[in-house]
């Protein structure tokens, strides 16, 4: 029984230490302007150096954009342009390795 617990203590612990480093790494999404007609700048925070992917989704979910980025240690810029896509409103998400954030913005 005491075996038990020392390894229940064990399991506890390493499971409590794993989600308390699991830090966000990303914050604080924002696209400007929103809406936009031709171009809008996505920026975002990352407490890291890490990948991201930028992903835009059509209102069906159908993904109709993504790219893989590099984020710097504190606030970065994404801009993105309209290219051929249609007027309406679409979700964009960043994507790390730890966290993945969502926002909406429309185009004219």
């Amino acid at each position: 029984m005491h075996m038990l617990r020392k390894i229940f203590f064990v399991l506890l612990f390493t499971v409590s230490f794993v989600s308390f480093s699991q830090e966000n790494t990303v914050s604080n999404l924002l696209a400007s302007p929103n809406p936009f007609s031709t171009s809008t700048n996505i920026s975002f925070n990352a407490n890291k150096e890490t990948k991201v992917f930028l992903m835009i989704r059509d209102i069906l979910g159908k993904t109709v954009f993504r790219k893989e980025y590099y984020a710097k240690t504190g606030k970065n810029d994404i801009l993105f342009e309209r290219h051929n896509l249609k007027a309406g409103m679409y979700v964009y998400t960043i994507r790390s390795d730890r966290k993945v954030v969502s926002k909406r913005f429309v185009i004219k």
